[in-house]
């Protein structure tokens, strides 16, 4: 069997990191313990056999050395740029451009791990992507449950209510006045859950057949990194290209005007609150860059 990918775990690192931002309160502690939670949420996707497994654990532990060696200071440079944005109360145009960069690099990212993604493909077992499938489908039930409860009015409701919980991280408690302003921009957004599940599906979906196509005919390494970039790039480029365009730039805009709005009726208290937060969180990042020199 082929090393497992480091790279690959590389590349979902980044989400877990961003997780793990938006939701724990000591970011430092989370990252210390990081490698123990991402080695499960992949086995929840893989379920590793015996002789993966401490291979597995190897690359993770790469990883977060990789990791705090070579992104960490260019996380506390996006934080530091957001601060600066934050005093100066940034436009939509600031913002989409803040949204353009993320995704620009995120795509960079997935192409640059496309030799080890391969490297891994070619060495899953039918069961493995058996496993995949199931864990797409009991996350589809998940999303079905939280997002498509209701009518369209509760739907809205709870889509207020997880933006409402970021932002409170960011910025602590609303007044009711601003609450109601939030929930109008918020409620501006097209809403079409249905779209959204049809779209992670047909993500999964094609991800599933390359997965087989690649496990069943193992063709050369070169010609599975091509298939695979090929892959990331459709995904990408979907978003500009598809039938579903116009609802997909709808949706970017309404919601970096509901980020505007927010930053906008932000009082100077809870400004400096996610200036504070953000403070908190640059250092914890040197900290740890520190402990990798």
């Amino acid at each position: 069997m082929q090393k497992f990918s480091t790279q690959t775990i590389r590349t979902w690192s980044i989400l877990a990191v961003l997780v793990l931002l938006a939701a724990c309160s000591s970011l430092k502690l989370a990252y210390n313990n990081g490698d123990t939670l991402l080695y499960w949420w992949l086995d929840n996707y893989v379920d590793f056999e015996d002789d993966q497994r401490a291979e597995v654990k190897k690359d993770i532990d790469n990883l977060f050395r990789w990791h705090r060696k070579t992104q960490l200071q260019d996380y506390i440079h996006v934080l530091q740029k957001a601060q600066r944005q934050l005093q100066g109360n940034p436009t939509p145009a600031d913002l989409l451009a803040d949204y353009n960069d993320v995704r620009a690099r995120t795509q960079a990212l997935l192409l640059k791990a496309a030799p080890d993604i391969a490297d891994l493909a070619l060495s899953l077992k039918p069961e493995q992507l058996e496993q995949m499938e199931k864990k797409f489908a009991k996350n589809n039930a998940e999303f079905r449950k939280k997002n498509m409860k209701g009518d369209k009015d509760d739907q809205n409701k709870y889509r207020y209510k997880k933006s409402m919980e970021q932002f409170e991280l960011w910025f602590g408690n609303f007044s009711g006045e601003q609450k109601d302003i939030i929930r109008q921009a918020s409620d501006a957004r097209p809403l079409d859950n249905n779209i959204w599940l049809d779209e992670r599906m047909r993500r999964q979906r094609n991800v599933l057949a390359l997965a087989r196509r690649i496990v069943e005919e193992k063709p050369p390494r070169e010609q599975a990194i091509a298939q695979i970039q090929a892959l990331i790039r459709d995904t990408f480029s979907r978003l500009d290209n598809s039938e579903r365009k116009p609802f997909f730039d709808a949706y970017t805009n309404s919601t970096i005007e509901l980020v505007h709005t927010v930053i906008r009726i932000a009082t100077p208290e809870q400004k400096a609150h996610a200036h504070k937060r953000m403070q908190g969180w640059i250092q914890d990042f040197s900290a740890l860059a520190a402990e990798a020199k």
